[in-house]
């Protein structure tokens, strides 16, 4: 594929301008860098390819033979719209399997050295033993098994947790102990789980798998989610809090952002709120990644990022 004209949307537009200005890989390309609300009509059909977190939207094909994703998601990318068959949709991949896991395994040590215990006794004054529990008498959950959960329960599963996955297929996969189908009946030992975690891309199929059905079936369980929150039924997740199926919810996405002032999951106690910070993708990583992509491409190798349109991811 021989691409000529690169059109940038993103409210990073000067920050990335500079990085590519920096790294004098012009050549024989164009590119324009607009934010989300300069891209013009005429820009898309001027482009060859179109690289952006979502879709404007005043969207259109024009031109364009490949569009990009700067996040590892592309939901926003591909919401309500027709795809084009014939153009190439890729996505940004790099370290975020590394950072969500820093980012659950951080939360579960919190919760299992006992950190808000010893803050409050502090403020007491008062010392008593409460020792904390080791993680390899715990069990975890992970709802996805691609590269970025495969990479969060090959973390948590070498610090002796035990790992159980979940998937729409079932199929079999290390490091997990065993991988179940969303499709069937939660299983008893995923629902011992002490800690359920999400990194399911958004597609039909995993809008909502997380509902009242599934919720129920923990008790006193830790819930984190940094997959979608299109994935979690917002309803379900509260009754599920409010009963005790689950004992705490690490939300770092929500089915809005930002999360509108009235949410209830800011001011709900068992409710920690993170501003999608799991996994961000720096401008450079992001450049990075489209480079590579851009360069596999145009000499014919085989590209790892591509999506399948028709799985969504």
């Amino acid at each position: 594929m021989k691409i000529s004209t690169i059109l940038f949307a993103s409210p990073m537009a000067k920050d990335i301008e500079h990085i590519f200005n920096s790294k004098k890989v012009a050549g024989d390309k164009q590119f324009r860098f607009r934010t989300e609300e300069e891209v013009t009509e005429d820009d898309y059909k001027w482009a060859d390819a179109f690289i952006a977190f979502k879709r404007p939207p005043n969207f259109s094909f024009g031109n364009i033979k490949w569009v990009h994703s700067f996040g590892a998601g592309v939901d926003k990318i591909l919401k309500d719209i027709d795809w084009k068959e014939d153009v190439l949709l890729t996505r940004t991949v790099c370290s975020f399997g590394q950072r969500m896991s820093e980012y659950c395994l951080s939360y579960i040590l919190r919760d299992v050295q006992n950190h808000l215990r010893y803050e409050k006794m502090q403020a007491e004054k008062n010392w008593k033993l409460a020792a904390p529990t080791p993680l390899q008498e715990k069990q975890a959950v992970v709802y996805g098994t691609g590269v970025i959960g495969r990479e969060v329960a090959e973390t948590l599963a070498s610090f002796g947790m035990t790992v159980y996955g979940v998937s729409l297929s079932g199929t079999q996969k290390e490091p997990f102990r065993k991988v179940y189908s969303s499709k069937e009946p939660l299983n008893d030992a995923v629902a011992e789980a002490n800690y359920v975690i999400n990194t399911m891309p958004l597609t039909n199929e995993t809008r909502k798998v997380l509902n009242k059905d599934v919720l129920t079936r923990w008790t006193d369980a830790v819930f984190i989610n940094v997959g979608r929150g299109e994935s979690v039924d917002n309803e379900a997740l509260l009754q599920a809090l409010d009963n005790g199926h689950i004992r705490q919810a690490v939300l770092d996405v929500f089915e809005s952002e930002p999360l509108p002032q009235d949410d209830p999951f800011w001011s709900h106690p068992k409710v920690i709120v993170t501003p999608h910070i799991s996994a961000v993708t720096t401008p450079e990583e992001g450049v990075d990644c489209f480079l590579n992509t851009l360069y596999k491409l145009e000499n014919g190798e085989a590209v790892g990022n591509a999506v399948d349109l028709n799985r969504g991811f």
